[in-house]
């Protein structure tokens, strides 16, 4: 297995795993399946250096899962805080693999000028919250019902980590 940047040809494999999460679960609040030309400028968001990173965990050509940093919001002086989150297909959760990203993600954000590092996690969610708090991650509030997803209203715990600078 290798972890590396994510690329355009990783593009159809990284949005087949983010649908999946999209159709069956409230992890995301996305309601409807995205197309790879949706995803394309989120890509060209995640550049292979910078503060808002993907990277994908492959194994002979298959992407396994990716964890990606993001802007938290908009505003320019949230730009040295960072969203992350880590994403795995369906089939490879619960081995150990989303740990793995995320240490090559911290490792990589290390080098760059974050400050912090929030994570929303939709309640409940304890694999995700036991995740979060193996790599520093402390809670920073709950936002209640904040998102209504399958006929049912979701809870959304923050947790926040802060990052050491270069």
């Amino acid at each position: 297995m290798q972890i590396r940047p994510g690329t355009e040809g990783h593009l159809k494999q990284l949005t087949d795993i983010y649908n999946h999460y999209v159709t069956t679960t409230p992890i995301t609040f996305d309601i409807e399946p995205l197309t790879v030309e949706d995803r394309r400028q989120w890509l060209a968001d995640h550049p292979a250096t910078g503060r808002h990173r993907l990277l994908v965990a492959e194994e002979a050509g298959t992407v396994l899962g990716y964890a990606t940093s993001s802007p938290l919001r908009p505003k320019r002086a949230y730009e040295t805080s960072v969203e992350t989150s880590v994403y795995l297909a369906p089939e490879h959760t619960g081995r150990g693999l989303g740990g793995l990203l995320y240490h090559a993600l911290f490792e990589a954000l290390a080098t760059e000028d974050v400050h912090r590092a929030y994570a929303g996690i939709t309640q409940p969610n304890e694999a995700s919250t036991r995740l979060h708090e193996r790599f520093g991650f402390r809670p920073a509030g709950v936002h209640h019902e904040v998102g209504r997803k399958f006929g049912t209203y979701w809870d959304v715990a923050w947790m926040e980590k802060p990052l050491r600078h270069p």
